[in-house]
């Protein structure tokens, strides 16, 4: 259960957050687009006048915004609901799980008082004003099809400097594993103009870096455009005063030359490219329902290099899928070792109910699955620690997030690294003295390197141009 620390957000007054002792408290779980859909109740309920905070102990109701992707990630949030309802907390079911399983929640959880669908949770104040009239709701349409947008209120529960912009909701594909379009719906994109205008907001509010969300992001536009325009709103949003842009979830075969260029040309789009590939044999690829992406693996992978030479590369890979063989499991194995990813994330497949892979023959046994697992993370460990190594003794651009004012350390991150899933780097004030604050941009010399983190000096960027220029 993430605890959330609630920051200033769009169209909300901040005298809503301070009553005594809050009505209402929040447990988030799951993703950043789940986040995304929390901070907006957060910022629904906080402009009509609700206490919210991060307390269950001194609230009267809990908002469970609940994941469901996984098997993992249904025992968190039952877990959580069931603790918070031993506590005797009067519980409001948000999210995936609640539109998974609906009335059986209702059901089970006698403290459960209403159910909110990943389309709704926009009903949020008329749900909670039901409740106090002693209802029990269910709000979850059968089939998702709302889309927020810079004017529905929003109250951030990131950092001051960072935001994640949601640019469409819902997914097209039918991987054969996954339960997202079931969860989610179909894709729904949000205009240009809509997501120029709240990176405008969020520009103005301090954020320093934005991070382009959304189920399938290259994907973006298709819906309203008639095809992928990721690389225009890249380039729209270029023009937003943000050190950095970041895009996660770029499925590969929306990395076009176009797109590419647009990484290449916007200067505060970042070359972060988050990969989630999930496999490399055809076969599997095929069983996954993602067959066109076999021969676009390796060839991707080599442009990306051969445009963007400093490209970060993320991706996520499934092990233990049905019918993995282990030769199969070697062709990944080798597809890892070959290219050589800055950032990897395993799991080991869990299989959804309503989902094809469910019923698929031959499904792998547990322990060969984490033992395959296993075995790619101990592959991928020396590739990271290297790469790691290779950034010693550059001078790079840090995000500051953390400071120790008895120690003068400083904890950030540079461009190579997301929040939460990556690395950090770590900050020793200068031999001047030099201090950076918490949000701001600081310029770092690397001096060391482990397997995930960075550590380096804080250095006077302006005494540096001077002796460059002065060299030459």
């Amino acid at each position: 259960m993430t605890q959330l620390e609630l920051r200033s957000g769009m169209s909300i007054t901040p005298n809503a957050l301070q009553k005594e002792k809050p009505s209402v408290a929040f447990a988030h779980l799951g993703c950043e687009k789940n986040r995304v859909d929390t901070e907006h109740m957060l910022g629904l309920l906080a402009e009509a006048g609700y206490g919210v905070g991060n307390s269950a102990e001194d609230a009267n109701v809990v908002v469970v915004n609940t994941c469901s992707f996984i098997q993992e990630a249904r025992e968190e949030s039952v877990r959580t609901l069931v603790e918070l309802a031993e506590q005797g907390k009067e519980l409001i079911i948000a999210g995936c799980l609640a539109q998974h399983f609906q009335e059986e929640l209702l059901e089970s959880l006698p403290e459960a008082r209403a159910i909110v669908g990943t389309g709704d949770y926009q009903h949020i104040v008329e749900v909670l004003k039901r409740v106090e009239a002693g209802e029990q709701v269910n709000r979850v349409s059968s089939q998702p099809i709302f889309l927020a947008d810079e004017n529905l209120p929003r109250f951030r529960t990131t950092s001051a400097s960072v935001a994640f912009l949601k640019v469409a909701e819902g997914c097209n594909y039918r991987c054969s594993f996954c339960i997202i379009p079931k969860l989610r719906g179909n894709q729904r994109s949000r205009t240009i103009e809509s997501l120029v205008l709240e990176a405008h907001e969020l520009a103005a509010q301090g954020v320093k870096e934005l991070i382009l969300i959304s189920q399938i992001t290259t994907n973006y536009g298709l819906d309203i455009y008639g095809r992928p325009c990721l690389a225009e709103l890249l380039r729209a949003l270029g023009e937003v005063d943000i050190p950095w842009i970041r895009v996660h979830y770029a499925y590969p075969t929306g990395l076009t030359t176009e797109v590419l260029a647009a990484y290449r040309e916007v200067a505060n789009v970042l070359p972060y490219l988050d990969l989630p590939l999930q496999h490399s044999h055809p076969e599997v690829l095929r069983s996954m329902n993602r067959p066109w992406q076999a021969d676009v693996n390796s060839l991707l992978l080599n442009r990306i290099r051969e445009q963007l030479p400093d490209a970060v590369l993320r991706t996520t890979l499934i092990v233990g899928f049905p019918g993995e063989t282990e030769s199969q499991f070697e062709h990944l194995a080798s597809f890892l070792e070959e290219h050589r990813f800055d950032h990897v994330g395993v799991f080991t497949f869990s299989a959804e109910e309503g989902t094809p892979a469910e019923k698929l023959p031959n499904p792998v046994n547990a322990e060969i699955a984490q033992a395959r697992k296993d075995r790619l993370m101990a592959l991928q460990q020396p590739i990271a620690a290297a790469l790691n190594k290779s950034w010693v003794g550059r001078s790079v651009d840090v995000l500051i997030e953390e400071h120790n004012p008895e120690t003068g350390e400083m904890i950030g991150r540079c461009a190579r690294y997301a929040p939460e899933v990556d690395g950090e780097v770590i900050v020793q004030p200068s031999e001047q003295g030099l201090q950076a604050s918490p949000g701001t941009m600081a310029p770092v010399f690397i001096t060391g390197a482990d397997l995930y983190d960075l550590t380096g000096q804080l250095i006077d960027k302006r005494a540096m141009d001077l002796a460059t220029q002065s060299s030459t």
